[in-house]
C-alpha cells in the first residue's frame, strides 16, 4: 500500500512524466474526479500563440495536448498545422510581396545597365508562384508536426469544444469523438475572415484564406476593405500585373496614423490601384462569362456604381472562432459581440482557462504578440514566473508596395492623450539612394517622430513609409522600449547611405513650419 500511495502521489503531482505506462494512465483517469487530469495543459488551436505556449509548457515539464482543426473556407480552401500566419497570413503574404518587389526590380535593372528582355515580356506565372509558396508552407506544416512529436506533445487533429470546465471533446475528421481532461486550458483559436451580408458574397467571393493558393490567375480584382490585409493584397496583386480596385468604407488603415495611411494609399494610386472612398458593397453577381459583376454604393452621396471583375476579394475584418467552443459549458462568459474574449492578463473569468492571440479583445492581432504572450503564460503556469505580456509599443509593418512601419502612438492618439500643445512632431521627406538612377517617385518617402514637447522629449511613436520599413522599424522599437528621447535619437550616428539613418537626421518640427524636404542626400 505504501508503494501504491507513493505512485498515486507521484502521478497526481506536476512533475514531468516523459514516458507514461498504461497503469499510470489508468490511475490518472481513475482519480480524475479527485483532481488528476489527462494533461496539465490542453491548447485549443494550433496557431502561433497556441503552439508557442504548448512548447514552452513542455520545457517546464508539463503534459500537453494541442487540438487543431481547419474548417474549409466558403470556397473550400483548407490547410495544415500552424495557424493563420504560416498558412494564409504573414508568410505567404510576404512571399507574394517579395514577388511583386522582384518584378519592379527587374524593370529597374535596365536603368542600372542590366540587359533584360523587353519590359513588355516581363510577366508573372501565377501557377508557378502559388506552387512555390504552397510548397514552402507544406514544408513548414511538416516541420511543425515533427516538432510536436519530438517534444512529446500530443497533436489531435480535431475540432475541440468544452463539455465542462476541465473536459474537452474533439470531433475528428472521420466524425468520431475523443474526450480528454486538462488541469489548464488555453484558447488560441484565432479568427477567420468576415463576409458582408450581401447577395453573392459567400457564393462567389474569396478572402485572404484563398488568395495564396488560388488555382487560377486572379485577373482584374475588386478588394472590399482597406485595412492592412486589403491594402497588402491589392498592392501585390497590382504589382504582379492584375489590376486592383479597393472599396474603402470609412478610412484606410483604421487604427494607424492617418497621415501615414494617406501617404500609403497615395503611393498605391500612383502605381495604378483604384480607390473608391466611402463605399460599401451591395451585391456580387456571377455572369454567364464567369466574371463577377459587383455593385456598390457611396454612403455620402448615395450614388450606386457597378463594374465587372474576374475576382472579388473580401477583406472586411475578421471574427473570433469562439462560437464552436461551447464556452457556456466551461463558464467562460466574457465575450464581445464579435466573439472575442475579454481577459486583462490572458486569464478569463474561469481561473484555469486562458486565451492568447487574435481571439483576445483589444490586443494587437500580430503573430509575434501571440507567440510572446503564449510563452510568458506558460512560464507563469508552470515555471514560477510572474512576468506578464506588455502590449504597449509593439512594432508592426504594413507590406504595401511602399512599406509602412510603425511603433508606438500615432500622431492623433498622442495629441488626444497629451493635448496638442504637449506634443512635438518631427518629420522629413527623404531620398533613398537606390531610387535615383531609375528615377523612381520619391514624393511618398516620409517619416516622423511623435514626442513629448517638454524635455527630454521622450519619443512616443515612430512612423516610416519607404523601402524595407519592417527592417528599419525593428531596431527603433527596442530603443522606444528603453525610453528613447529625441536628444538621444539626434545624437545617434546613422549608417550612410541607408534609409534607416533618416530617423537620426530628424530636426524639423511641424510646429516650425519649415520645409521638411532635404537639400541633398547628405544634408
Amino acid at each position: 500500500m505504501t508503494m501504491l500511495g507513493n505512485l498515486l502521489r507521484f502521478v497526481s503531482s506536476n512533475r514531468p512524466v516523459r514516458r507514461i505506462d498504461s497503469f499510470t494512465v489508468l490511475v490518472r483517469r481513475t482519480l480524475s474526479s479527485h483532481g488528476t487530469f489527462d494533461y496539465d495543459l490542453a491548447v485549443i488551436g494550433g496557431g502561433s500563440g497556441g503552439l508557442a505556449c504548448a512548447k514552452e509548457a513542455v520545457n517546464h515539464g508539463a503534459r500537453v495536448a494541442v487540438l487543431d482543426y481547419v474548417t474549409p473556407s466558403p470556397l473550400g480552401t483548407k490547410w495544415g498545422l500552424g495557424g493563420t500566419c504560416v498558412n494564409v497570413g504573414c508568410i505567404p503574404k510576404k512571399l507574394m510581396h517579395q514577388a511583386a518587389l522582384l518584378g519592379e526590380s527587374i524593370h529597374e535593372a535596365i536603368s542600372y545597365g542590366w540587359q533584360v528582355p523587353s519590359p513588355e515580356a516581363i510577366k508573372i506565372n501565377w501557377s508557378a508562384l502559388t506552387e512555390a509558396v504552397q510548397n514552402h508552407i507544406k514544408s513548414v506544416n511538416w516541420v511543425t508536426r515533427v516538432d510536436l512529436r519530438d517534444k512529446k506533445i500530443e497533436y489531435i487533429n480535431g475540432l475541440g469544444e468544452f463539455k465542462d470546465p476541465h473536459t474537452i471533446v474533439a470531433t475528428l475528421k472521420n466524425g468520431s469523438k475523443k474526450e480528454l481532461t486538462a488541469k489548464n486550458i488555453v484558447i488560441a483559436v484565432g479568427g477567420r475572415p468576415h463576409y458582408p451580408d450581401i447577395p453573392g458574397a459567400l457564393e462567389y467571393c474569396i478572402s485572404s484564406d484563398d488568395i495564396f493558393s488560388l488555382g487560377y490567375p486572379p485577373g482584374k480584382t475588386l478588394v472590399v476593405g482597406a485595412g492592412y490585409i486589403g491594402l497588402e493584397c491589392a498592392g501585390f496583386l497590382n504589382s504582379l500585373g492584375y489590376k486592383a480596385t479597393v472599396l474603402v468604407r470609412s478610412v484606410p488603415l483604421r487604427g494607424f496614423d492617418q497621415q501615414m495611411a494617406r501617404i500609403v494609399t497615395n503611393e498605391m494610386e500612383e502605381k495604378g490601384v483604384v480607390f473608391h472612398h466611402k463605399c460599401v458593397p451591395l451585391s456580387v453577381e456571377k455572369l454567364e462569362s464567369g466574371q463577377l459583376k459587383a455593385r456598390w454604393q457611396n454612403n455620402e452621396t448615395g450614388e450606386q456604381c457597378e463594374d465587372v471583375f474576374d475576382t472579388v476579394l473580401m477583406a472586411t475584418g475578421r471574427y473570433a472562432l469562439t462560437k464552436a467552443l461551447n464556452l457556456p459549458a466551461a463558464g467562460v462568459n466574457v465575450l464581445t459581440e464579435n466573439g472575442k474574449i475579454l481577459a486583462q492578463t490572458e486569464q478569463t473569468n474561469v481561473g484555469h482557462i486562458y486565451a492568447v492571440g487574435d481571439v483576445l479583445e483589444g490586443r494587437p492581432e500580430l503573430t509575434p504578440v501571440a507567440i510572446h504572450a503564449g510563452r510568458l503564460l506558460a512560464r507563469r503556469m508552470f515555471g514560477g514566473s510572474s512576468q506578464h505580456m506588455d502590449y504597449d509599443n509593439v512594432a508592426t509593418t504594413v507590406f504595401t508596395p511602399l512599406e509602412y512601419g510603425c511603433v508606438g502612438l500615432s500622431e492623433e492618439v498622442a495629441m488626444e492623450r497629451l493635448g496638442a500643445e504637449d506634443v512635438e512632431v518631427y518629420h522629413a521627406y527623404y531620398k533613398p539612394t537606390e531610387f535615383f538612377i531609375p528615377q523612381r517617385n520619391i514624393r511618398n518617402c516620409y517619416l516622423k517622430a511623435v514626442a513629448e514637447r517638454s524635455a527630454p522629449q521622450r519619443v512616443l511613436g515612430l512612423h516610416f513609409v519607404g523601402p524595407v520599413a519592417g527592417e528599419v522599424i525593428q531596431g527603433f522599437a527596442a530603443a522606444i522600449k528603453c525610453g528613447l528621447t529625441m536628444e538621444q535619437l539626434m545624437n545617434t550616428v546613422g549608417i550612410h547611405p541607408t534609409v534607416a539613418e533618416e530617423f537620426t537626421r530628424l530636426n524639423i518640427t511641424k510646429r516650425s513650419g519649415k520645409d521638411p524636404n532635404p537639400a541633398s542626400c547628405c544634408s
